[in-house]
């Protein structure tokens, strides 16, 4: 399985970093950034690329999630929201994927609409009620999930 998280609608410098910090140190080869905005799109953008090179990872900036979809052509597309999972996912038992696995977290607020919902399989963390944000959301979902496979 190859795990490529997609942090969508950030703005926030820190949110970003704190990702790149998380899947880079997870030994997650690439992230994906999609809608960014506002400071982030200012100096985080540059931030993490730095941290990316320093780390021998990757760092790629695309403009919306349908874009990520287009070009990264995942055999499964995950988009974590609350509020139009039709799966939760059970970090003690986490399913098994193949090939390639975009995992898309909301970096900002509102959640997912239902159009973006609807680019994938919405899931949410079984026997969470509330929006955790994407860090900790990222944090349960990719540790369980590539805890499954190494």
């Amino acid at each position: 399985m190859d795990v490529i998280p997609v942090i969508h609608n950030v703005s926030s410098v820190q949110r970003l970093v704190d990702m790149a910090r998380l899947v880079y140190g997870l030994d997650i080869g690439l992230l994906v950034a999609s809608r960014v905005y506002g400071a982030a799109a200012q100096s985080g953008i540059s931030e993490v690329m730095r941290f990316a090179f320093k780390s021998g990872k990757s760092f790629l900036v695309l403009p919306d999630v349908s874009d990520v979809i287009e070009l990264l052509k995942p055999d499964v597309a995950l988009i974590v929201t609350l509020d139009y999972a039709e799966e939760l996912l059970d970090p003690s038992n986490p399913p098994v994927y193949s090939g390639r696995v975009v995992i898309v977290f909301n970096g900002g607020e509102p959640d997912f609409s239902a159009s973006e919902a609807k680019l994938g399989k919405p899931i949410y963390i079984k026997g969470v009620s509330r929006r955790l944000g994407a860090i900790a959301e990222a944090s349960i979902i990719l540790y369980s999930l590539l805890s499954r496979t190494r």
